[in-house]
Formats: C-alpha cells, structure tokens, sequence
C-alpha cells in the first residue's frame, strides 16, 4: 500500500505564494510519476501538474503554467507544488496523487494512490 500526505495549504492573499508538499510512504517512491490535482466547491477535479519519475520531465495545466512549479526529492520520499501569483481562482483542494504503472497521463483515472486534500484559499 502507498500512502500520500500533504500539507502546505492556508490562506493568502492574492498575489501570495504556497509551496505544498505531499510525504509518500514505502520504497518504490522514487519509480512513480506524480501529479498534482485541484477540486474547488461544486466544481470537477482538474490537472494541476506532472513530474515524472526522476524529476527530469514536468507538464503543467495552461493556467498554471509560469506560476507554480513541481519538484520532487526521491531521497525524502516528498514531492513539493510551488505556487506563486496565487488568484482567487486558484481557491481548491489540491490533492496529491501517485502514478504506479509506466504511463504518460494527465486523466485523473490513470493514478492509484491519492492523499486526502490540503486546503488552499486565496482572498482578493
């Protein structure tokens, strides 16, 4: 079983920055791709980000693009969301998830192991 984390969320204002951070449990961290998704109230979860197993490649959503940045640190088992020029429009549940099978994936579908949620709020 893997098990995934995060932490990192709060409130900040607009213009703010976040970095979250989601701990992963057991040894084969370091082979899974990992994604980053969001869900705000009555809306769909939605891709957020993509870093691949050893950090060398990432995707990232269209409006998330220049603003956030994914990393990951194998030795720590951890992979980190850096989110700069927060908008309120970035208000969600982000959640981690974990990619165990040898796949190219933004679909929610394609990832096994999903952390519980943190909370981001971003005030005008």
């Amino acid at each position: 079983q893997v098990q995934l984390v995060e932490s990192g969320g709060g409130l900040v204002q607009a213009g703010g920055s976040l970095r979250l951070s989601c701990a992963a449990s057991g040894r084969t961290f370091s082979s899974y791709a990992m994604g980053w998704f969001r869900q705000a109230p009555g809306k769909e979860r939605e891709f957020v980000a993509r870093i691949n197993w050893s950090g060398g490649s990432t995707y990232y959503a269209d409006s998330m693009k220049g603003r956030f940045t994914i990393s990951r640190d194998n030795a720590k088992n951890t992979v980190y969301l850096q989110m700069n020029s927060l908008k309120p429009d970035d208000t969600a549940v982000y959640y981690c998830a974990a990619q165990t099978r040898m796949v190219t994936s933004i679909i929610q579908a394609d990832y096994d192991y999903w952390g519980q949620g943190t909370q981001v709020t971003v005030s005008s």
